[in-house]
């Protein structure tokens, strides 16, 4: 690990002008390449005290060994030359997207004397025009089977051609009228390129004009009594149309646009495009990259567009791209947008309208796409066989932990303490043994006194559980007995006879974990420890997976235990982490919107949701109803006398809340609403301070 300062520039070396930079490591190996619009200011940023570096970056320069950079007279060319060094050096540290699939295109080989229709992978050819991507190559296909009829564009390959050409005979295409057979001179090298370009303006969505131009060919041929002819135009005419249903309309204006959504999580994110010519979706591609470096929703979308536009120009970039947020700052990308399309390219977010509504479904799509990659490397058997016998090599195991369980504490400012409790057995999630609690022992926040009071309320009730089904031996304390043994009957289960209840339902805490994992540093992990040591129980290995560092602490132990950024063993235990979290910050929401729908009606012993109801709705408001006598309360459907008394004793009890407030606008609300009292969509709460301000405190 080196020292930046080993390595830092001298004073007034670095130029106060945009460039390029790059970091290299002790083997010359370029890690991160970054541009800048003043490079002495960007770099002074990497070389203050590691403590105020994001961890990532602290990783990055304390991995290199030098750094050198590159001026250049313009941001955009500092743009072009990260693009260049980037797909040149391929550096560890800077975000690199990969296609969860390789896309088929629809391409037509303008290079060539007789353009090919046909369809192209990989990398893209000089003199080629590609459509789409599209999902499938059978959608070409289709497509292309379809538009053959109108434009008989040749799609055989070289060996075919050639042979045909040879023999003076076409293939079957060039005798159904499939194809204009080019091969055995039945149309010229002309005229076929002319087929093509017209084939291509099709696709590219100037589509009226031939439609026009075929229906008129049609009623003249109609009008001559040529009516083989006109059935013949009426055909073509139904099969371009339906190629165009392939792709709904879905911007009524015939615009031209690629609309970009990002799907991200602190590990990794997911990038979805959808193409959009003439109005209509041409095409759609995803991508998925691992955050390997502290990276802002902007600055993944100026990735994205490098990688998207950064080998294309002309008509290949469209006019406008729409994305979920601009870089900073967006004129660079926006001018380097224009040059490679040789005219104005518009790089904004939509707000509103058809546009916005479309972002919204493109949105859908990439938090699809990053829950099916995270499923997909999940289900994999050999990844989570390899990801547990290195959990159980990193931690020292005496054999891989086939059921793993995570514990993670949430609140919000030290209100609605609660806990989640997540199972995974064999690498995948275990959701009916999830459990959740509730922090009772102490009020306020403390995570590390809270994950103590979780573990051991959990394992009290694992010995508990044991000791009821007889598991102990005579004369033998809980804390002296170890893990009962296994008959068999799967890999490290317990008999089925102690695992469950006599009416056949699994017994809560019965199955003990070989490993405990706690959301948090060395003090929530000595807190757990210390639980089970408290409780005799010494057969059940404890570690914490912290945040910042994604570092594994074992008890007693001053230093983590650093496991691989590509170990699956990690990817492992992050997935059990954020699992654990997800549904702790779950229940504790649910806790607080209940908290804040409450009323003193809640206190009212014997009434039930259909009265309390029925009282809202007659009074109007708790004030009114505060104010009504027995005998009009009486007066209610449901309400009898002692039943009206006891809303009154409670009533009177409650302390009168303040004016209700509307959290969006700020204003006073009607004196005769109160907070308590629930005036909108049933299950939606009334918050009591500002969303942002609350979500920011929220853990």
């Amino acid at each position: 690990m080196a020292d930046p300062s080993s390595y830092r520039p001298r004073p007034g070396e670095i130029p106060d002008s945009p460039g390029v930079y790059r970091f290299r490591d002790e083997h010359r190996r370029v890690i991160y390449v970054g541009k800048a619009k003043s490079l002495r200011q960007r770099l002074a940023n990497y070389f203050q005290d590691l403590a105020g570096l994001h961890p990532r970056t602290r990783s990055m320069v304390t991995t290199a060994a030098s750094v050198e950079w590159t001026v250049v007279s313009t941001e955009v060319e500092a743009l072009q030359l990260e693009y260049s060094w980037i797909k040149e050096f391929d550096p560890r540290f800077n975000v690199k997207y990969r296609d969860d699939k390789s896309y088929p295109y629809l391409a037509v080989t303008m290079n060539e004397e007789y353009p090919r229709v046909q369809v192209m992978r990989g990398h893209k050819k000089k003199g080629v025009r590609y459509f789409g991507p599209y999902a499938h190559a059978w959608a070409i296909r289709d497509t292309v089977d379809l538009m053959l009829r109108v434009f008989p564009v040749r799609t055989c390959s070289a060996g075919v051609f050639k042979n045909a050409a040879r023999t003076g005979r076409p293939c079957l295409l060039g005798y159904i009228g499939k194809c204009s057979a080019p091969c055995v001179e039945r149309i010229s090298a002309e005229d076929h390129r002319e087929l093509a370009e017209e084939f291509c303006d099709f696709m590219v969505g100037r589509t009226g004009t031939y439609l026009r131009r075929l229906e008129r060919q049609m009623a003249e041929a109609a009008e001559e009594m040529e009516y083989e002819r006109a059935a013949r135009l009426r055909d073509d005419i139904g099969a371009l149309k339906k190629a165009m249903e392939k792709n709904a309309v879905v911007l009524a204006d015939a615009t031209d646009a690629d609309l970009i959504a990002v799907a991200e999580d602190e590990l990794e994110a997911a990038v979805q495009i959808f193409h959009v010519r003439g109005g209509r979706v041409r095409g759609q591609r995803g991508w998925v990259t691992d955050k390997v470096e502290e990276i802002t929703t902007g600055a993944l979308v100026e990735h994205a567009l490098q990688q998207l536009y950064g080998e294309e120009t002309g008509d290949a970039v469209p006019r406008e791209v729409l994305v979920p947020a601009l870089p900073d700052p967006v004129e660079p990308v926006q001018e380097w947008l224009t040059g490679r399309r040789g005219s104005s390219v518009s790089l904004r977010v939509p707000q509103r309208g058809d546009k916005k509504a479309l972002m919204e479904t493109v949105q859908r799509n990439a938090q699809q796409a990053l829950v099916l990659h995270k499923t997909k490397r999940a289900s994999d058997l050999t990844t989570r066989s390899r990801a547990l016998e290195e959990i159980s090599d990193a931690l020292d195991l005496d054999s891989a932990p086939l059921r793993i369980e995570c514990y993670d504490i949430s609140h919000l400012q030290g209100d609605d303490v609660v806990a989640s409790m997540v199972v995974f057995e064999d690498g995948l999630a275990r959701k009916s043994e999830y459990r959740r609690f509730q922090i009772k022992g102490f009020a306020g926040q403390d995570d590390v006194r809270s994950m103590h009071e979780v573990i051991t309320r959990r394992f009290r009730r694992y010995l508990a559980e044991k000791e009821r089904t007889g598991e102990w031996t005579d004369g033998e304390e809980p804390d002296a007995v170890a893990e009962a043994g296994t008959d068999g009957e799967g890999l490290g289960e317990p008999p089925a006879s102690t695992l469950t209840e006599d009416d056949g339902r699994p017994k809560r805490f019965a199955y003990p974990p070989q490993l405990v994992v706690v959301d948090g540093g060395a003090p929530q992990v000595a807190a757990a420890q210390r639980a089970l040591d408290e409780l005799g129980i010494d057969d059940i290995a404890v570690c914490g997976l912290a945040k910042r560092l994604e570092e594994v602490w074992l008890p007693g132990d001053d230093d983590p235990v650093v496991l691989p950024r590509t170990s699956e063993g990690l990817y492992l235990l992050q997935r059990i982490r954020d699992e654990a979290h997800r549904f702790a910050i779950t229940y504790q929401r649910a806790k607080r919107a209940k908290r804040f729908r409450s009323s003193p009606l809640d206190e009212v012993p014997g009434l039930g949701e259909t009265r309390k109801q029925a009282l809202i709705k007659h009074f109007g408001s708790l004030k009114r109803l505060r104010s009504a006598t027995i005998d009009q309360i009486c007066d209610v459907p449901g309400i009898g006398r002692k039943t009206a008394e006891t809303v009154v004793a409670a009533l009177a009890q409650a302390a009168p809340g303040g004016p209700a407030v509307n959290t969006a606008t700020g204003e006073i609300m009607d004196d005769t609403e109160e907070p308590g009292h629930q005036t909108g969509s049933p299950g939606e709460p009334v918050s009591t301070g500002a969303p942002d301000e609350r979500r920011g405190q929220e853990r």
